[in-house]
């Protein structure tokens, strides 16, 4: 953009959200289908966390990953989701630059929680599939919560490192986002200054946070597929590649729509796509998440039953 517009423009306040459909007539749709996803997303991810509180054979490192997993969906999809409802039924379309920025940063914060979580749910399969004697001290319960603390720890810095450089830049020009929320690859292109040192922050943090963590995915799972592949029980090796097999399924739908999305800035002729992608991110993989665990999984399955059951003879 224009240097000139830095000093001939006026600094941008807030921002004018495009959201999924421009047509009215489409909006109420979207707002029956997306209310009724957040609530089904909300409901499935508390009745999974539930049903692990309640079921003391779900009292496992596995199922406490899990668990933490099924509050980051419910937060991921809550930071979104309600505020696109909200301007839907308001046919208020402008978000704050102070809310918009608040918005980023916990997205932030639970997009790279969620990366840490997926790797500390590999590296449990891996210890309990190739070091089983030593399994117990290795994922001990202070393990565990070192596991998530730095998680927690790691994606704060890597929240406020976006969140401090956003307000670096000199917005002063066009501000409608062309999304249902505050993004920074559709914030650049609002930017009167020079983006080149923010979009190179964001593809180096983005390796540190995602690309390690799928090196290490993978490292674990090469391990794990050789040592199932030397159990001579057939029963065995499907047992064992079918508690991996949920794992694997989140883990490829979170990264794809991750690498999708963030590895191609500077693409304007796909800002179309990126609200798929972002729905896809923040609304449909939370959602399927409780399914994806559940299915075929009989402990699981019991502790639903037996929460849900509970609820229905209290009512």
């Amino acid at each position: 953009m224009n240097p000139d517009a830095r000093t001939n423009g006026t600094a941008v306040t807030e921002f004018i959200l495009l959201g999924l459909v421009e047509t009215e007539k489409l909006q109420p749709v979207v707002f029956v289908l997306f209310l009724f996803a957040y609530l089904v997303t909300v409901g499935g991810n508390l009745s999974i966390l539930a049903a692990i509180l309640a079921e003391p054979k779900l009292h496992t490192p596995m199922y406490f990953f899990l668990g933490n997993l099924s509050v980051l969906d419910v937060g991921c999809i809550t930071v979104t989701v309600p505020a696109m409802l909200a301007h839907l039924l308001s046919h208020k379309r402008t978000i704050s630059y102070d809310a918009c920025l608040s918005q980023l940063f916990f997205f932030y914060i639970l997009l790279g929680v969620d990366c840490f979580v997926l790797t500390a749910m590999a590296y449990d399969r891996f210890l309990a599939i190739c070091q089983p004697l030593t399994y117990s001290t290795r994922m001990s319960q202070m393990v565990q919560w070192i596991l998530v603390a730095v998680s927690w720890v790691c994606s704060l810095i890597n929240a406020l490192t976006h969140t401090i450089a956003v307000t670096t830049l000199n917005f002063c020009g066009p501000n409608e986002v062309n999304h249902f929320y505050c993004d920074l690859p559709q914030l650049f292109p609002l930017s009167c200054s020079s983006t080149q040192l923010n979009e190179l922050l964001l593809f180096a943090m983005g390796f540190l946070m995602a690309g390690a963590p799928v090196v290490l995915i993978v490292t674990s799972y090469i391990y794990v597929a050789a040592a199932v592949l030397q159990i001579r029980s057939a029963k065995g090796r499907k047992k064992a590649f079918f508690t991996c097999g949920s794992h694997l399924t989140v883990v490829c739908l979170f990264y794809g729509t991750g690498v999708f999305n963030y590895m191609r800035l500077g693409s304007e002729e796909a800002s179309d796509k990126d609200k798929g992608v972002g729905v896809f991110n923040t609304v449909i993989t939370p959602m399927l998440n409780p399914l994806i665990y559940s299915l075929r999984n009989p402990d699981v399955q019991s502790a639903l039953r037996q929460v849900l059951v509970g609820r229905w003879l209290l009512t």
